[in-house]
Parts: C-alpha cells; sequence; structure tokens
C-alpha cells in the first residue's frame, strides 16, 4: 500500500510502549469508553477510549495490544482488517487530535500516513482495502486508498449518528446510506452503476445494515418497533418483524453471514433473534451448482432475475460468527 505520506499529528504515539495494565488518566480519573467497532470479518474490534485505543481479538476473547496516551482519547477507531492500519478521529472530553480530522495510521512505523480535515465534526469512518469512506452529518466522502484522491460526494439528510454501511467482498461494492428524505436510504451499488432509493420507514431511520453482499438491508426507524428486509436492487420489501410495540431505541441491526438470523439490539437492555425468511437465489435450492452456499448469490453475479423464496430454507453453516 503505497499512501501519500503526511507529517504525523500523533507525536506521543511514537514514543508510547503497550501496557498490559489498566492505566488511570493524567489526573488520576478512570479510563472511558468512546467508542467500540468491528473489523471487516467480525474477527476483531477496537475500542477507542479517553486516553488512547485497544484492539481485541474475538475467538478466543483476548486483548492483542493496545495504545495508552495521558495526552487525549480517540472517538473512532477503524480498523482494516487485521493489519497495522487505522482510521482515527479524536473524541472526549480530551481529544488526541481535533474531531474534524481524519487520521490515517500505520501503527506499525508509528505515524500517521494520511489526513483528512473538514468544516465540521466526523461522524463515522469506514475502510476496504481500496476505499476509504467519511462520513459527516450531511455528506459522504469516497476516496481511493493509494493515493487519497476523492472519487464521489454523496448528499445526504442530516445524519448525526454517521449512519454508513459498506460491503468488504473484493468483488462487489455496495454502500447504504441516509437519503436526502426522512426515513430514505440510499444504495449505491458502485460496481453496476446502479442507484436504489428505499423508502424504508416514515420516520427518520435509527440503523441499518447490508449483508456480505449488499443484495439485502435491514432497517430500523427511531420508533424502533418494526424491522424490515430489502431488496437493495429493486428496493422491494421482502419482510418485516417486529421487535416489540413499545417505542425503543436501536441500537445496532446485524445479519449472520447465512443470511438465516437478523440480531436486534435496543436500549431495552435485550437483544431480539429473528428467523429470516427472505433470500434472493438464481436457482432453487436443490439445483445450486454454483459451489455457493444455497440461498445465496454469487458476488461476481450479473443475473438478477432472481426468484425471493419466503420460506424457511435448509440451514446452511455461517463462515463467520455472529456477534
Amino acid at each position: 500500500m503505497s499512501l501519500g505520506s503526511l507529517k504525523s499529528s500523533l507525536p506521543s504515539l511514537s514514543s508510547v510502549t503497550i501496557c498490559q495494565h489498566e492505566p488511570l488518566g493524567s489526573h488520576g480519573e478512570e479510563i472511558k469508553l468512546l467508542s467500540v467497532s468491528w473489523n471487516q470479518d467480525y474477527g476483531c474490534f477496537s475500542a477507542g477510549t479517553s486516553y488512547g485505543f485497544r484492539i481485541y481479538n474475538c475467538e478466543p476473547l483476548r486483548e492483542t495490544f493496545r495504545r495508552d496516551l495521558k495526552s487525549g482519547g480517540f472517538g473512532i477507531v477503524e480498523m482494516l482488517f487485521r493489519c497495522n492500519i487505522l482510521a482515527l478521529v479524536g473524541g472526549g472530553t480530551n481529544p488526541q487530535c481535533p474531531p474534524n480530522k481524519v487520521i490515517i495510521w500505520d501503527d506499525h512505523q508509528s505515524r500517521s500516513v494520511g489526513e483528512f480535515a473538514y468544516r465540521s465534526i466526523v461522524r463515522a469512518v469506514k475502510l476496504r482495502q481500496d476505499l476509504i469512506i467519511v462520513v459527516l452529518e450531511y455528506k459522504i466522502y469516497v476516496y481511493n486508498f493509494t493515493d487519497l484522491k476523492l472519487l464521489h460526494q454523496i448528499e445526504t439528510v442530516s445524519n448525526p449518528k454517521g449512519l454508513c454501511c459498506l460491503t468488504h467482498d473484493p468483488r462487489t461494492l455496495v454502500l447504504a446510506c441516509p437519503g436526502l428524505h426522512q426515513g430514505q436510504v440510499r444504495v449505491e451499488h458502485f460496481n453496476l452503476k446502479v442507484i436504489e432509493f428505499i423508502k424504508a420507514h416514515d420516520s427518520s431511520i435509527a440503523c441499518f445494515t447490508l449483508t456480505m453482499d449488499g443484495l439485502l438491508l435491514a432497517t430500523a426507524s427511531m420508533k424502533g418497533t418494526l424491522i424490515r428486509i430489502f431488496n437493495t436492487m429493486h428496493g422491494t420489501l421482502l419482510q418485516e418483524v417486529r421487535r416489540g410495540f413499545d417505542r425503543a431505541e436501536i441500537y445496532s441491526l446485524a445479519l449472520s453471514p447465512s443470511v438465516k438470523w437478523l440480531a436486534v439490539s435496543s436500549d431495552k437492555g435485550t437483544v431480539h433473534i429473528f428467523s429470516l425468511r427472505a433470500r434472493l437465489v438464481e436457482d432453487p435450492p436443490d439445483h445450486n451448482v454454483s459451489g455457493e452456499a444455497p440461498g445465496m448469490i454469487p458476488p461476481n453475479s450479473s443475473s438478477f432475475s432472481m426468484l425471493v423464496y419466503l420460506r424457511m430454507q435448509v440451514p446452511i453453516q455461517a463462515r463467520h460468527c455472529l456477534s
């Protein structure tokens, strides 16, 4: 990977050693957790704290390394799979760097290899091996990873949560983000040059997620009572499940790699698991000869004349654990 080398904005990182004990802040205060983010294959997760960041392995669950800093914290720590490249954004009451700046950090070299600065606060950052996605409240920027060149700009409705989903298979590129209207989701199929606007809910979107191939979208609104599953190519509603009747704040949605299960967490202190019956397939399961898992479309498929099966299919083994 060849990135434009810029002057490091985190000079104190280069002199910090990895600590295994629980440190305190510069004035004796406890470390505060600011953010948690999965890597692209859900095998690791990162935690931004008020005094640095930490990386954890999922199976077995253990801390792999940390950077403990006395000078400030990070509100966003985004990993690129399991490599040494991280996207960092300052956060907390004492941010390590401005919250309107993204630092592309090479932890092996202990230096910044790229920076992006904006006039407003960065709400989220998403990474692929070929792209960097920066989410602001009203705009999303798409950059080429190799030379940091701006490729796309996408206007959105107010997006204070930084909602954005991105597929990570190199053979397909699908991005989902809020549209220009309340309750609308914009889905960009970059490889196919297709843009689909989905009117998912009447109220504002609280959360959404894509399947690994980007062909299914799960959404929840600010009411938090219904979760809907859509075909991203045509915007068709495939399934609707009810979390409850009382209003709830949805924290996250997660789809299993087999597209058999949907997990929903909320401020009610519960996690709901739903069995999905909305599947997109090119051929009936008995005639699957592509080598792909039943009920899934090969990521490089050029045919989208698909059958929708609204019945339970034979369970398949997930390649990754649903966490």
